[in-house]
């Protein structure tokens, strides 16, 4: 699915960033479903105002990446760099924690989704009390710690809200100021 926020993209440009993101399966293949997200910077300041963020779903993982560049085609070029970089790692990963000796692709049978799903932005501020502006639901499958860091580093994010297979309850990794990644477990 492609979308665009506030900026106008040709068509052209559209089903190009739909064929090279399609393309990226050769890495892994059997993903479940793709975002490619158009945007423009507002600030006067930077050149590099196109944006193209790219989320991959599949083989229980989310896989996002975002690029800016100073035309749209570009900013399409480096995202897929950057895909193609960490669904390597990815890949890498996965073969070398459950079958150290494999080299095909995987199989997409035994995946189950765990991507980010409804995604809601309301865009008028009200003035007043502090509220929610942005709602995301995800399905959670239980992970290890290490697979949780995993994904929060494919995501890009600072922390990752995941259910532990070992305790069957709520926990976060974070990124912490040092560098290293903190666990927060429910009691």
């Amino acid at each position: 699915m492609i979308r665009c926020r506030n900026v106008e993209v040709p068509e052209d440009l559209k089903s190009v960033a739909q064929e090279k993101v399609k393309r990226l399966s050769k890495y892994l293949n059997g993903w479940d479903a793709g975002e490619v997200l158009f945007s423009e910077e507002r600030n006067p300041r930077i050149s590099a105002k196109e944006v193209c963020e790219v989320t991959l779903h599949g083989h229980g993982h989310v896989v996002r990446a975002k690029a800016a560049a100073a035309d749209q085609q570009a900013a399409v070029d480096k995202v897929v760099d950057k895909l193609e970089h960490q669904i390597e790692k990815l890949k890498g990963k996965l073969l070398g924690r459950s079958h150290p000796r494999r080299h095909g692709p995987i199989d997409s049978a035994r995946s189950s989704h765990n991507g980010e799903g409804d995604e809601r932005l309301e865009d008028e501020p009200d003035a007043g009390d502090p509220r929610i502006v942005k709602t995301k639901r995800f399905p959670i499958k239980p992970m290890l710690p290490e697979e949780a860091v995993l994904q929060m580093e494919l995501l890009g994010h600072d922390f990752y809200f995941f259910t532990s297979a070992e305790t069957s309850q709520a926990a976060v990794v974070y990124r912490r100021n040092d560098g290293y990644v903190g666990l927060i477990e429910s009691s």
